[in-house]
């Protein structure tokens, strides 16, 4: 069976969207899951293509004994959309973002990542902030809640 693939999406894929993918990687990986996921990340926009993950994320990941030095950001292709089961983005202007590199979204695997949190919204931007703690804490829920929801649906997910 091949894996379950998600990607998270972000402007840049140098702060949220990697944060998301290395610390989903790491849920998956303390239940001993890898092999039944491909998680990745990508950004809506250009600017920041081939540029290592941003330092306040990376020390985010250190903490947790995570190493993210060989992360370089991409841009999301709309061969992504066949590639990937669910494409996660962090905001409303990354869904808009993506579903014009995608020419839509016509499966439904578009998703924010507070959808599967508490509380609705977007994923706090530390671009803007500098708080990457409250960046940490979104993504820390989304993610949590995401993979409790894949767990919960026994068809499609690779149990």
């Amino acid at each position: 069976m091949r894996p379950f693939a998600i990607l998270f999406v972000c402007h840049g894929n140098i702060c949220r969207s990697p944060m998301a993918e290395f610390f989903f990687r790491e849920l998956v990986r303390r239940r001993g899951w890898e092999e039944r996921f491909l998680v990745q990340s990508a950004a809506v926009s250009a600017e920041e293509t081939g540029n290592p993950v941003h330092p306040g994320t990376r020390r985010i990941l250190e903490g947790m004994g995570i190493d993210c030095s060989q992360k370089r950001a991409r841009q999301m292709t709309r061969e992504d959309y066949r590639r990937f089961d669910l494409i996660i983005g962090m905001d409303e202007d990354n869904l808009r973002r993506m579903r014009r590199i995608c020419g839509g979204d016509a499966e439904g695997k578009f998703h924010l990542l507070m959808e599967y949190a508490s509380r609705p919204g977007d994923v706090a931007d530390p671009w803007y902030t500098g708080d990457f703690e409250a960046t940490r804490r979104d993504i820390a829920e989304g993610c949590q809640g995401l993979l409790a929801s894949l767990a919960g649906q026994a068809e499609g997910f690779p149990l």
